[in-house]
């Protein structure tokens, strides 16, 4: 399969990863110096700090993502190519993709993160990651056809698997699931669903560590803890999550809780892409760089983002 970029005596410059960190990197280079083609598995850039809102119906999807194109539709010498790029060959200066191969003159990586499971991605088939557009519409699908499931269910302990929602992980991403479910079961779900008493709704936060936004100030985690415990989560501090089957959540204290939704919001591991030896990576699959952003071993390859 053809590519169809032209050929040219500029210098290529490949980015691969339409977000936000490939995004900036675009709109600085000038295209009138070098060839630049950026590579992304979408068509679209998602603005992924709201995710969570698409995830429970609080936004439209076209809310929070635009297309690529449009962002770049007045630079010279600039082509899209909407593939995944499966390798890179630095000893041939190109790349494979899902749509053919090209060669480049400079390669930036800025491909981001991926969903991490610590590993153990065999325990976790069954839960809900929010890392882009399409698993934030499957969860939301999910979220409504739960309610309208426990309608109809004359088990109550199905209904209240179908009425427990669990969310791993008390960073910025689980802390805002965990609130906008909360607001959806006070203010919008008893209106939609008159005939379910959302009493039996709960919501659970499970952090591995002592204090949920572990990563900011000690009073912004007691300040988000407050919150939470006045929405009615109910927050789960140093407990991990060690399996989920689709029924219940097992932790590992051996607790288990009964649900059919689980959220993974517990952390990401670099999004890697074959081809670069293992000594250009570091720590949580992060590419290995100097000052320059350029990847260890390479003076052509850079890693942003």
């Amino acid at each position: 399969m053809s590519l169809h970029i032209p050929d040219t005596s500029l210098s290529r410059v490949i980015v691969i990863g339409g977000g936000f960190g490939g995004i900036e990197f675009c709109k600085h280079l000038d295209t009138r110096k070098f060839q630049l083609v950026l590579f992304d598995r979408y068509n679209f850039h998602t603005f992924q700090p709201l995710l969570y809102q698409v995830a429970t119906a609080g936004l439209e999807p076209s809310s929070i993502a635009g297309p690529l194109r449009k962002l770049f539709v007045s630079k010279k010498n600039f082509y899209f190519r909407m593939g995944e790029v499966t390798r890179i060959i630095p000893e041939k200066n190109c790349i494979q993709t899902s749509l053919g191969e090209i060669r480049y003159d400079y390669l930036v990586i800025a491909s981001g993160t991926k969903t991490g499971f610590f590993g153990h991605d065999e325990n976790y088939r069954e839960v809900f990651p929010l890392k882009n557009l399409p698993q934030a519409l499957s969860m939301r699908n999910t979220i409504l056809r739960n309610f309208e499931s426990a309608l109809l269910v004359d088990d109550e302990d199905e209904k209240q698997k179908l009425l427990n929602f669990v969310i791993v992980g008390g960073g910025p991403t689980g802390v805002e699931v965990a609130g906008a479910l909360s607001e959806l079961q006070k203010h919008v779900l008893p209106k939609d669903y008159p005939e379910l008493d959302f009493r039996q709704m709960r919501i659970y936060l499970i952090e591995g560590v002592d204090r949920v936004l572990s990563a900011m100030s000690e009073k912004s985690s007691r300040d988000a803890l407050d919150a939470l415990k006045k929405m009615g989560v109910q927050v789960i501090l140093n407990k991990l999550v060690v399996k989920h089957d689709g029924e219940k959540a097992k932790l590992n204290d051996r607790t288990e809780i009964p649900c059919k939704t689980l959220v993974w919001a517990a952390g990401v591991t670099g999004d890697l892409i074959t081809g670069l030896p293992a000594s250009a990576v570091g720590k949580g699959n992060r590419f290995v760089v100097n000052e320059f952003n350029q990847v260890k071993g390479y003076e052509n390859i850079f890693a942003i983002g």
